[in-house]
């Protein structure tokens, strides 16, 4: 293995301290690494002018909106925070994104896309996605021990910007989680993977969504993301109150009386999940 060098190391090193994922911040050096490929020259020694010509080569490239804007978070941080450039980032401009509609599964296509999921763990891991709105590495995160019956809730250790907070628990998924605990019998992972010392990998939660949709008939691209748009629409449509689906789905923007929401557990739990209006089939047949 290549040793790394002083201005890397120190960049890995600032984003340690700052808690950054491991998956930030390989994106962070990967999109830097880049820029510095891109003009045969150490980053330290490019300016600007440098930069705003990386962006014109991306776009022109065809990179993706979210991808561009990942790599301007990048060198905002190596120059803001690595080279100590505070007057920098502010200089390094964000690309506005075109909006676009998420996609949204209606009721009776969400039984029918969890219903094709021959794999119990994997049905149930799906299942408590869309219940509580998680992400996939919410979900798959989830330990034994993260589901509260007794308050009717679920915590989310380390979602997304390492932030801790409370979903519901709805009473068709506590009854699903019964069934799945008495046949799986999982000890610390709530859906283990191959060896019972680690989470299920996201890669097989992602798989699972392809071959489901196929399955199931359903004409649009369906990922965990896709069931968790889907759980917000749904207590849109129901009438849920929007702030308390921010909390809900633990949005970074919140407004001060959103913050205040997020520990009313008793709030939590007198909100309807989606998925108790659904009848769903516990177990796989066969």
């Amino acid at each position: 293995m290549a040793e790394l060098s002083p201005l890397r190391r120190r960049m890995i090193e600032d984003m340690t301290i700052r808690n950054l994922s491991p998956a930030t911040q390989r994106s962070y050096v990967h999109a830097v690494a880049k820029f510095s490929r891109y003009f045969c020259r150490s980053p330290d020694r490019l300016g600007l002018e440098d930069v705003r010509a990386f962006q014109v080569h991306l776009v022109s490239a065809g990179i993706s909106w979210p991808a561009l804007n990942q790599t301007v978070c990048a060198l905002r941080f190596f120059y803001g925070v690595t080279l100590g450039h505070a007057e920098i980032p502010e200089r390094i401009v964000y690309a506005r994104s075109p909006r676009t509609l998420p996609v949204v599964l209606s009721a009776d296509e969400v039984v029918r896309f969890l219903e094709a999921v021959p794999s119990l763990k994997t049905r149930t891991a799906l299942t408590t996605a869309y219940s509580a709105g998680l992400r996939a590495s919410e979900t798959v995160g989830l330990k034994v021990g993260d589901i509260d019956s007794e308050r009717g809730v679920i915590r989310v250790e380390h979602g997304k910007g390492g932030k801790d907070r409370t979903v519901m628990l709805s009473a068709q998924l506590l009854r699903i989680l019964r069934v799945y605990w008495r046949l799986a019998k999982p000890k610390e992972w709530l859906f283990p993977g191959r060896g019972a010392d680690r989470p299920i990998d996201v890669q097989v939660l992602y798989s699972a969504c392809r071959s489901a949709r196929a399955a199931a008939g359903i004409d649009k691209r369906v990922t965990v993301h896709t069931l968790r748009h889907s759980f917000a629409t749904h207590l849109l449509e129901n009438g849920t109150d929007i702030r308390i689906i921010q909390v809900l789905l633990g949005h970074n923007n919140l407004s001060s009386t959103a913050r205040y929401t997020r520990v009313s557990n008793g709030l939590i739990r007198r909100t309807t999940s989606p998925l108790d209006r659904l009848n769903i089939e516990v177990v796989p047949p066969g």
